[in-house]
This record gives structure tokens, C-alpha cells and sequence, in this order.
């Protein structure tokens, strides 16, 4: 009969995607979890791969095989941990967050481990589409993420926080109408490809100006920092806890009917880590 050690080997391949990415996840070598789904699929008596090339792809009984997995992972998972009347927490939690979510959910973190050394709270950091594709196949047990309507139907949502759109200027900037410096100063555009985009453009529409666009970006960070140094106004969403938000050199400003990038967190409705889960949003 199979380990634990090999399922859970094997439903890191289902999540990575490949040999050579679970080998990391799971501190083996690849040809060491080459080994170990040779041998599950010999005890097995069938094949849960496509090997095309040197890529491996689950087959579909490798792909009817991962909910029974993950079922059985996570029923294991309930029997080791602690009875919850004695208020321990304790297990190995997977969870993911976009990059302007990681600080706040590192701190949550390590507030909620002071209380409970026995949790291993691992976190990493991606785009939204990514972070939910991950808890979908269950590489993740939850992820904060911007919520886009109609994505991951399938999954348990909770709402967090919301972060309005600001418009973000020089200090040096003595005008003060954001329409005027909007039409007068060049604009520096977050990518409108992307959700956070969308939002800007809507805020746009709503303030009925059409900016001088300079150039666009997809990362948050690198728009303030040009801001910063002059070259140009931004809209972007005034994330929670940012430190440039009280940066002298810049001015925030508030913008009327502004929209809202609404952060959220996603986890499967079957997580065995639930309640793990709740206590980490809990230190939010």
C-alpha cells in the first residue's frame, strides 16, 4: 500500500504541473518522484501519466485519481491534528497571496504561530489568476486575491478589504483638482489588460477625463516610485497599509465615485485547513 509520503509526492505533481517543480515542493529529486509514480502506478495496475517528450501530463485516471487523494490527504491531515477542545492548532498550511497582500498576511502568520509553535504556515506570492488556479488544483490551501466577478465559482469565498482607486501625484504638485492635474500631467497607466487596470479605466470614465498617457505597467510599486520622481500622475488602488501612502513626496489624493479593488480570499470547499484558515483572517 502506498505512503502518505508517496500521495502526497503525487498530488504535488497534480499541482506543479511537472516532476521537476513537485521534486522542489515536496525536498526530493526528480528522479525521485519519478520513482515514486512509477511505483503508485504499478500498485495501481495502470499508467496516470502522458509522457510526451520529457513532459509528464496526468492521463485521465490520474486525473480521476486527485480528489480521492486530496480527500484522503486531508482526512489524514484531521487525524493528526490536536483536539480543537484543547485549542491547539497544528499542521502544515499552504497559503498564497497577490504582492501587495504578502506583508500583512506574513504578519498574520507569524502573530498566529507565536500562539501555536506546532502550525507550519508557508506563504508565496503570485497574480490572482494564478493563486486561484493553485487552490483549485491544490497546490494551495488559500489565497488572498483580487475578486473578479465570475472567477472560481467553485470556490469558498470570504470578503477582506476593499482599496479605492486614489489619484497619486509629486508633492510638488500645487494643483489640487484631480481632473485638471489628470488632463495636464502625464499619466502613468497600470497595464488595462489586467483587472486592477479595468478599474482604473472605469474610475477614468466616471471622472470624464482623458489623460496624457506616458506609459503603461503592470507592477504597483514601480508606478509609485515614477510618481515619486516626478514623471507623471497615476491612478491606483491605495492598498492597505502601503508605507508610500504617507511618503512626503507624494500626495494621495481622494477621488470622487471612485471604484474599489475588492481583496478576497479563496480556499476549496472541502479544506481539511478551514479552520486554520479562519484564524489567520481572524489576525488580518
Amino acid at each position: 500500500m502506498s505512503s502518505i509520503r508517496v500521495l502526497r509526492t503525487f498530488a504535488a505533481v497534480a499541482a506543479e504541473g511537472s516532476f521537476a517543480a513537485a521534486a522542489a515542493r515536496v525536498a526530493l529529486t526528480q528522479a525521485a518522484v519519478g520513482q515514486q509514480m512509477r511505483a503508485l502506478e504499478g500498485e495501481l495496475r495502470r499508467p496516470l501519466f502522458e509522457r510526451q517528450g520529457k513532459a509528464v501530463v496526468l492521463n485521465d485516471a490520474g486525473r480521476t485519481l486527485v480528489p480521492q487523494v486530496r480527500r484522503l490527504l486531508a482526512l489524514y491531515e484531521q487525524i493528526l491534528a490536536p483536539d480543537p477542545a484543547a485549542g491547539a492548532m497544528a499542521g502544515t498550511v499552504q497559503l498564497g497571496a497577490v504582492v501587495s497582500a504578502v506583508r500583512p498576511l506574513i504578519q498574520a502568520t507569524l502573530a498566529l504561530k507565536s500562539r501555536h509553535p506546532a502550525l507550519d504556515l508557508h506563504v508565496s506570492a503570485a497574480k490572482s489568476i494564478e493563486l486561484i488556479e493553485r487552490v483549485q488544483a491544490g497546490g494551495l490551501d488559500a489565497a488572498i486575491v483580487v475578486r473578479e466577478p465570475g472567477v472560481g465559482p467553485d470556490l469558498a469565498w470570504t470578503a477582506l478589504y476593499a482599496e479605492p482607486m486614489v489619484l497619486l501625484a509629486p508633492r510638488k504638485l500645487e494643483e489640487g483638482n484631480p481632473r485638471l492635474l489628470l488632463q495636464r500631467q502625464p499619466f502613468i497607466r497600470f497595464d488595462p489588460t489586467q483587472h486592477t487596470g479595468q478599474l482604473v479605466e472605469r474610475t477614468l470614465k466616471r471622472l470624464r477625463t482623458r489623460p496624457q498617457e506616458l506609459l503603461e505597467l503592470n507592477a504597483l510599486e514601480s508606478i509609485v516610485e515614477l510618481v515619486r520622481s516626478g514623471l507623471g500622475v497615476s491612478v491606483v488602488p491605495l492598498l492597505r497599509g502601503a508605507r508610500w501612502a504617507s511618503d512626503p513626496k507624494l500626495r494621495v489624493i481622494e477621488l470622487p465615485q471612485a471604484e474599489e479593488r475588492k481583496l478576497a480570499l479563496a480556499q476549496r470547499r472541502d479544506s481539511a485547513t478551514a479552520a486554520i484558515v479562519a484564524a489567520v483572517v481572524k489576525e488580518l
